[in-house]
């Protein structure tokens, strides 16, 4: 049986996706299992997809759904794996021809059941890393400390053991199409570290239609689950006072989006929630400021 697991959200991207199939056709390892959840598209994605099937390059599975967004798309592709492992590739990104060959061997040496996965790098498709390396000095950390601890910067690739991906699955909010990923991943951290791997995994297109050059539409049109996101960050047992005052900003913002009247009450920091109002009531007018059109 297949170890790894690749698995890609797509959504009216069938103009950008076959850069990411040809990259996973020049894999080195070619044993890994290429799930697309394609989250209701419109275009000629299908088509494309069974025209690959047939091809018989690399084993591929296909899932469509109504569309839910990045989480619910997130949430189709946990049900469906059966790897020990799986990372996720965006439909704009592609992975290094030697990126398969690199996680197996590496969690063959190093991979246990005292580790959720391994954190390995983006980079641009020059070859420049997002952001910074990880530290040398250490070879295991939660995705929370890497950033908040070490001062690392810069996205990067999470490869996972599914049997902990299946675990606090994102809620789905009637006419909402996000909820931060992190959420999970920050969930995973209270329970195990992960490895470290200083190697490039994917590289990285930032295209104009992608979630995260939309942000502030985002907070406007997906309130609740941002709302539900920043609760669930200010109830971890870690993190700083700073960074849980900042979680309860954003909730604040939220939740006067969402026209939450009960957003004080609901708030597992009850004290803070209320010394960070009048910063969250800023940022929303802020947002709705800037995401008048």
């Amino acid at each position: 049986m297949k170890k790894l697991t690749i698995f890609t959200p797509t959504y009216n991207r069938a103009y950008c996706l076959h850069v990411c199939y040809e990259s996973l056709k020049s894999q080195t390892n070619k044993e890994f299992v290429w799930l697309i959840i394609d989250d209701g598209s419109c275009d000629n994605t299908e088509d494309l997809v069974k025209n690959w099937k047939r091809d018989g390059e690399i084993e591929i599975r296909y899932i469509k759904q109504m569309n839910q967004g990045m989480h619910g798309a997130h949430n189709t592709a946990y049900k469906h794996i059966d790897t020990e492992l799986n990372v996720c590739i965006d439909s704009d990104d592609y992975m290094p021809e030697d990126a398969v060959e690199k996680i197996l061997l590496f969690w063959g040496k190093y991979g246990n059941d005292q580790v959720s996965g391994m954190i390995g790098l983006d980079a641009f498709n020059n070859g420049e890393v997002i952001g910074e390396k990880m530290p040398e000095n250490i070879n295991k950390s939660t995705l929370f400390d890497l950033y908040n601890k070490y001062g690392v910067t810069g996205d990067k690739k999470l490869v996972y053991r599914s049997e902990l991906t299946k675990k606090y699955p994102y809620p789905i909010f009637e006419n909402e199409k996000y909820v931060g990923l992190a959420y999970k991943y920050h969930k995973l951290d209270e329970e195990y570290p992960m490895l470290l791997l200083n190697e490039v995994l994917c590289i990285v297109e930032y295209l104009p239609d992608g979630s995260s050059l939309n942000m502030l539409r985002q907070y406007r049109v997906n309130p609740k689950g941002f709302a539900f996101y920043r609760k669930e960050l200010m109830k971890l047992s870690f993190g700083s006072r700073n960074f849980k005052f900042r979680q309860a900003i954003h909730y604040v913002s939220s939740s006067l989006i969402s026209k939450n009247k009960r957003f004080i009450k609901e708030s597992p920091l009850k004290i803070v929630t209320v010394f960070a109002t009048p910063f969250g009531l800023l940022l929303y007018f802020l947002i709705m400021s800037k995401t008048k059109a």
